[in-house]
């Protein structure tokens, strides 16, 4: 009888008679993965075969009869497959297992010793089991000392290392590393816990690398792992809670799971991935014989518990990948665009400073032996004390900078920490030349309308400008875009913030609201703010309803209401002075703070909230610096916001990291809204590295919210967003509907860019499907046309956006206005490489030659066809204004147009090097013997699901620098091609590696990033070979975050 419940069954035959009984409505059923059809069908069959073995015992067959079934069953697979190998495969009469095997030369056989002596653990190596404490199962400590004495390789990963739990094991490693075993070892700093002299014994032994973090608040490391690899297949692992202490391993409550590779080789594959993506890490830094006063500082450092000084450089830093990213962002800003002023928008808290740091670091090194002038201004001492520390940290130089601020007073001038206050009061910009200083950086740079900033906005011109700031829209509401090129340059997104614990987590409720806002007028791209007033506060039985309402959420969902630190966001005045009279006539003691609220006010606002003596300040104007508190524990949107970036400013108050703030409770009351309104928008700026949609999301219960942070709805909130969703862009008729009022909601002119920007889109969402030019005709805002071409491209869209090669974009910019007066004949090589990747981007096969009559029909139909010609353009420009990376040319020993770390389909690529049936490739891998390339397609997800332990570590990136890739199941390292790519350097051949991160995207086949030549490094095992290549060019950290599937946070 079947159960109601979970379930990841096969269906067999009886399952599948039993379902057919069953509705379909109570039945959830799915094809069975591909990529994972091999695991799926063994495990279901190991349970097929044991049962028969059983069956065979239960009714008198002995040990002789179950082997002969198993040997059936391997006959049977020899035979289906014609592979001669499983002929081997079948169990031998002896009916015996095989436990050791000793060297001939092995130094026990003279003393007269055998296999059967070698000490082995009391647990199976072949079969997982569970570590407790429990009194009759063997000591954590004594079963790691028999996996020592049989292991080839060790690895250990430990947040501390004590002497007391070393010393148990000492004697064991030194005979293993004697004996030439390897021993890897990652440790940190953490807490000042480890013993120094632990890591100075481990130091002697022989075949030993330490690695030590001595970054704690970056690394966060509290792994324990200890792995005993064997050259037989039987690798083991412990995974669980003990460190390297006496009380963790011998008599501590402490869990630990011990893990085969036996039968849990997908979990094994992870910790070996896993490892060695720390071992490669720049965190972890060698231990030397030399550094030991660096490991002593490091250590008493965190036993201090903060006394920044004294550890202020022990240790190298290094950018986030997060923060590498937006370096990387604001390089190509400058390189590809020759923009110099540069603006990066983050939440406060979020490392700014740092990425200023860096940048400033990068622009000294492409300038050496000069002075590098830098000015940093800001408006508060405290601001201009941590940022002046940041830059002497990344530049690991304790003397950089002065401060001239309060009464500090510099010597120099070339490095300056200034406050604006002092920057006017000292008439700098009176006194020093224009081009004094070659780096300025404006912190909070929403300021920049303020006279005070203008003076200096206006005199100075350096090299390189760079605004930072959390608030990109003005206090006068207007953006400060304009002083960048219209352009920001990146942004912080607050997941990867989270993720990072630079901000604290949040737990957001969608709340129900009592008031629909559909029938509210919505002009100029948001409500009418007098109606929203209305229902809010004016309309005193709406306005208490619903205040009431909340109130009654607030207890259902705070922890407690005398702990509430509050901040409720509202739409104007009337609407804040009501509530903060509402919440206090229920008990809730409140305030309310607006614009013109003078700066006593905000202060004492401040005190009173911090000291308990309110739970809440209600405010409208979000630029008010006065509510900028960390303590903040609880916020109330009691108003739509239909600002995505004002909705991230609002959160972000209460995401600061604060002690004894665990996490942000957000009160979101949703009601149905305007069709306009973009839920979508909002939640997938709280989403982390998700590829699916916010419905898909939404439905799944927010799988994708960062580390620590939980988003419910209410169901009826629920709905009214779906609603809104599926009205939005994911329809035609949203788009449609957008389109024909966007110059109205959004006071631009109608163009593909600004519609795409204003509305935050992937322009893919549009071109997976239409064009741009007929949803304007359909919308009314543009008169029909009738092109022969506009079908075939329509179809082509989808794949020409995902071009962003410089060299290619330009190029196609060039040729297609003049496409009727190119002679294609008497192109370059490399031109006409471009010209054939765009041919079979469009018509979908390679041109035979360039006079050829098709191929001619079908250009000089593009040619005549002004307005699908024109919006191609217009797309064409769009990607090259996006592009946030540098590309480079790939010497391939042929003028290849393929760039560095530009992104392809395999059609496309593979014309690029005059492979000109790109149809004919099925595999994952592409030999070109006419040019000695070989050329590797991978797909990092080869499952249909989002996690698949079971395939996503055959092939991924160990760092930015190493690749592990696993070849077909039948390649040997002997055979041809397995010898090819071992022995590639000597025989002149390159490897190029592809990459994307699944096999399908909104458009249809994913296309590939390629991260350029590879070299061979070391292989593992053979059908399949296990290679580590290495890039001859870093992977971009926009990418590491995909290629990397070990990166935490």
């Amino acid at each position: 009888m079947l159960h109601p419940g979970l379930y990841e069954q096969v269906i067999n035959n009886k399952l599948d008679s039993e379902l057919s009984e069953v509705s379909e409505a109570r039945q959830s059923t799915a094809p069975i993965d591909k990529a994972e059809a091999s695991k799926v069908l063994a495990q279901y069959l190991t349970e097929v075969v044991q049962q028969g073995l059983d069956n065979v015992a239960d009714n008198g067959g002995d040990l002789s009869a179950q082997i002969a079934l198993t040997n059936q069953i391997v006959e049977l697979i020899q035979n289906t497959t014609k592979e001669a190998d499983f002929a081997a495969m079948g169990v031998a009469q002896r009916a015996e297992q095989l436990l050791a095997l000793l060297r001939e030369n092995d130094p026990r056989l003279i003393l007269g010793k055998t296999a059967k002596d070698v000490v082995r653990p009391e647990t199976s190596v072949a079969q997982s089991s569970l570590f407790t404490g429990a009194i009759h199962e063997p000591q954590m400590f004594s079963e790691l000392k028999k996996e020592i004495g049989s292991a080839d390789q060790i690895d250990m990963l430990v947040s501390f290392i004590k002497w007391s739990g070393l010393r148990l094991i000492m004697d064991e490693l030194r005979e293993f590393t004697q004996n030439g075993g390897q021993l890897r070892i990652i440790t940190t700093s953490y807490m000042g816990a480890t013993d120094i002299k632990a890591i100075e014994e481990l130091s002697k032994l022989h075949n030993t690398e330490i690695k030590v973090s001595y970054d704690t608040k970056r690394t966060r490391l509290h792994a324990k792992t200890y792995v005993f690899y064997r050259d037989t297949g039987f690798t083991t692992a412990y995974v669980g809670s003990s460190n390297l202490s006496n009380a963790a391993i011998s008599s501590g409550l402490e869990w630990n799971v011990k893990v085969t590779a036996k039968d849990l080789p997908s979990t094994i594959q992870k910790i070996t991935a896993t490892f060695d993506s720390y071992w490669n890490s720049s965190e972890f830094e060698f231990y030397m014989e030399d550094e030991r006063e660096r490991l002593f500082r490091a250590l008493r450092a965190e036993r201090m518990m903060g006394d920044g000084s004294s550890r202020a450089f022990v240790f190298d830093i290094h950018p986030y990948p997060y923060q590498q990213e937006i370096l990387d962002k604001l390089h190509a800003e400058r390189e590809v665009r020759g923009l110099n002023r540069n603006l990066v928008v983050a939440a406060t808290g979020t490392g700014k400073t740092v990425i200023s740091a860096f940048d400033y670091r990068r622009f000294c090194k492409e300038h050496p032996g000069q002075r590098n002038r830098l000015l940093f201004v800001a408006h508060r001492e405290e601001i201009l004390k941590q940022s002046r520390d940041t830059f002497q940290g990344v530049l690991k130089d304790p003397n950089f900078g002065e401060l001239f601020v309060g009464g500090y007073r510099p010597e120099h001038l070339d490095h300056l920490f200034i406050s604006v206050q002092t920057l006017n009061s000292q008439a700098l910009c009176d006194s020093l030349p224009a081009d004094y200083y070659d780096y300025i950086v404006v912190d909070e740079f929403h300021h920049a309308a303020a006279p005070t900033y203008q003076k200096l906005l206006n005199h100075f011109q350096p090299k390189i400008l760079l605004g930072l700031t959390a608030t990109p829209e003005r206090m006068d509401g207007k953006s400060i875009l304009d002083y960048f090129g219209g352009r920001c340059a990146a942004e912080i997104r607050l997941p990867e913030a989270i993720d990072r614990k630079l901000l604290c987590p949040f737990q957001y409720f969608g709340v129900a609201d009592t008031v629909d806002l559909d029938d509210l007028r919505w002009t100029r791209g948001g409500y009418d703010k007098s109606q929203l007033t209305n229902l809010y506060s004016l309309n005193r039985y709406i306005a208490e309803r619903r205040a009431d309402h909340i109130v009654r959420s607030l207890n259902k969902y705070a922890t407690d209401i005398d702990a509430v630190k509050g901040l409720g966001f509202c739409v104007s005045i009337e609407h804040a002075k009501f509530m903060a009279e509402y919440f206090q006539s229920a008990g809730i003691p409140s305030i309310y703070l607006v614009g013109d609220s003078n700066d006593q006010e905000r202060h004492t606002a401040k005190q009173r909230l911090i000291e308990g003596e309110i739970r809440f300040i209600f405010v409208v104007d979000i630029y008010n610096e006065g509510v900028d508190i960390p303590e903040v524990n609880t916020v109330l949107f009691l108003r739509p916001t239909e600002s995505l970036t004002i909705f991230l400013q609002q959160l972000g108050r209460g995401l600061r990291l604060s002690d004894g703030k665990d996490c942000l409770t957000v009160l979101d009351f949703i009601g149905q809204a305007n069709r306009k309104y973009n839920f979508e928008d909002k939640f997938a700026a709280l989403l982390s590295n998700t590829k699916h949609s916010v419905e898909h999301e939404l439905k799944h219960g927010f799988i994708s919210a960062p580390k620590g942070c939980y988003i419910q709805l209410e169901k009826k909130a629920a709905k009214a967003i779906l609603n809104n969703i599926r009205s939005s862009f994911g329809l035609k008729s949203g788009l449609v509907n957008r389109i024909a009022t966007f110059e109205e909601d959004s006071g631009l002119p109608l163009t593909l860019a600004n519609f795409i920007r204003h509305y935050r889109l992937d322009i893919r969402s549009i071109y997976a499907k239409y064009n741009f030019s007929r949803l304007c005709v359909t919308a009314g805002v543009r008169e029909d046309f009738e092109e022969p071409v506009e079908t075939v491209l329509t179809k082509a869209f989808g794949r020409l956006s995902a071009i962003d090669s410089r060299r290619w974009i330009r190029f196609l910019l060039d040729i297609l206005p003049k496409l009727n007066d190119t002679d294609f004949g008497k192109l370059t090589m490399v031109e006409q490489r471009m010209l054939q990747m765009f041919y079979i981007t469009v018509w979908g096969k390679s041109a035979p030659s360039w006079d050829d009559g098709e191929v001619l029909d079908n250009i000089y139909a593009l040619a005549d066809s002004p307005v699908m010609l024109a919006e191609l353009q217009k797309l064409l420009q769009y990607k090259y204004d996006s592009i946030d990376f540098i590309d480079a040319p790939v010497r391939l020993g042929f003028d290849c147009p393929l760039d560095l770390h530009c992104t392809y389909t395999r059609d496309q690529l593979l014309v690029a090097m005059d492979f000109m049936n790109p149809n004919s490739v099925r595999e994952g891998v592409k030999w070109l013997p006419e040019k000695q390339i070989d050329v590797l397609f991978v797909t990092l997800n080869k499952s249909d699901k989002d996690y698949s332990p079971t395939t996503m570590y055959n092939d991924y990136s160990i760092n930015e620098t190493l690749f592990h890739w696993q070849s077909q199941s039948t390649m040997t390292d002997t055979g041809s091609v397995g010898q090819r790519y071992i022995n590639h350097r000597k025989r002149g051949s390159k490897v190029l590696l592809f990459v994307r991160e699944y096999k399908n995207d909104i458009v249809g086949a994913a296309p590939y990033t390629f991260l350029g030549t590879v070299n061979y490094v070391k292989h593992i095992g053979s059908r399949p070979m296990n290679i580590t290549w290495k890039l001859d060019h870093p992977i971009p950290a926009k990418y590491l975050k995909k290629t990397n599937k070990l990166v935490v946070g």
